[in-house]
């Protein structure tokens, strides 16, 4: 997450990847982003002896923040594993700067023509890069999914969260902040042709039909720029002022401040994602509940599955489950920790200077 409000990540970017011969040095990190060995019971692996792996990464828009923290992952990933392997890993970077899924499939043309060995992509529209996921694939060039995924193409994995459960995820935790409260819910649901949003919103939907005291208004869709999720909440609480909670399943209009003026009186968040800028919005209880997708891991460990398959021999699950952390104030410390941990900048002091949660328990 090298973009916050708008700020560039360009001189956060990670120094260059070291040679083949590199070795040495702590390869904890690259042991985890090769995390299938463990995942899929292949222990061993005589490896491919390719002593190059370029691989394409191209996620939804380039101005959304979660998505520059999946580069941020990628970029680590690949030194990590360029000096255990010894093959040179490269993250050649191809994203649009705002989402469009007909970009993105000429993207996969671009880079099955230009020599990528291997393609990484968060799709915008299922339907519109299947073609080019497929021609890619039949070309010899495998495709790995993450976030966003093309089921019905020829990818060879996907690396993301259980949209649906995601979804049910955020509105148990809207019904638990309100108490029993009546709750008048918008879903704030991003690009509506986005498999994954779709199935969290339907997740939401689906759920909401449990309890009594839940009214889903409308969900609103819009595009995935903070800029563009916060007027849409604005737009909306105006339009619809019986509105009181939202069921965010982005966290789009949290990456900015704009919406700390809310009343949490007045009404609740539950969303996903949980970057530093979100942070405030849980400390005055706006959002008493952020579900945090660890993005950086969308680029640590989509690679380190894409060098265990093309580099170590190993095979990787068609379906790599990715599980949200649950932030709220009582691990907002120990969260901000772990975003500072993976480099992320823009994290407000107090936060990392909290008392781990940890070290509250033992005191109990």
């Amino acid at each position: 997450m090298r973009v916050w409000n708008g700020i560039a990540l360009g001189a956060l970017a990670l120094a260059a990847i070291v040679g083949c011969n590199g070795g040495g040095g702590d390869n904890t990190s690259a042991a985890t982003a090769g995390s299938t060995a463990t995942a899929n019971g292949t222990a061993g692996g005589k490896g491919t002896g390719l002593k190059s792996l370029k691989i394409t990464m191209i996620a939804k828009s380039n101005n959304n923040p979660v998505f520059q923290s999946a580069k941020v992952g990628a970029e680590k990933a690949a030194a990590d594993l360029t000096k255990e392997t010894g093959c040179q890993i490269s993250i050649d970077w191809q994203t649009p700067e705002t989402e469009d899924g007909q970009v993105q499939a000429q993207k996969i043309q671009q880079a099955a023509n230009e020599g990528a060995n291997a393609i990484l992509i968060s799709c915008s529209d299922a339907s519109k890069v299947k073609g080019a996921i497929d021609d890619a694939v039949d070309k010899g060039i495998p495709v790995m999914t993450f976030d966003s995924d093309a089921p019905d193409s020829k990818r060879f994995a996907f690396y993301g969260a259980d949209d649906t459960a995601v979804g049910v995820q955020v509105m148990d935790e809207l019904a638990k902040a309100a108490n029993g409260q009546q709750l008048q819910v918008a879903i704030l649901a991003g690009n509506q042709t986005a498999p994954n949003l779709k199935k969290r919103a339907q997740g939401v939907i689906d759920e909401a039909k449990k309890y009594p005291n839940v009214h889903i208004v409308e969900t609103f869709h819009h595009k995935e720029t903070p800029q563009d999720a916060t007027a849409e909440v604005q737009r909306d609480n105006l339009a619809y002022p019986k509105i009181n909670a939202w069921a965010m399943v982005g966290g789009w209009p949290l990456f900015n401040s704009a919406l700390l003026s809310l009343d949490p009186a007045k009404y609740k968040i539950v969303a996903v994602d949980a970057l530093p800028a979100e942070l405030p919005y849980v400390d005055k209880g706006i959002a008493p509940v952020l579900l945090a997708q660890p993005t950086f891991d969308w680029g640590y460990k989509s690679v380190g599955f894409i060098v265990d398959k093309l580099v170590k021999g190993k095979n990787v699950d068609t379906i790599n489950v990715m599980q949200l952390v649950r932030v709220s104030k009582d691990n907002l410390g120990d969260w901000a920790k772990q975003l500072k941990d993976w480099g992320m900048p823009g994290i407000d002091p107090k936060y990392l200077n909290m008392p781990s949660a940890k070290s509250d328990a033992s005191k109990k």
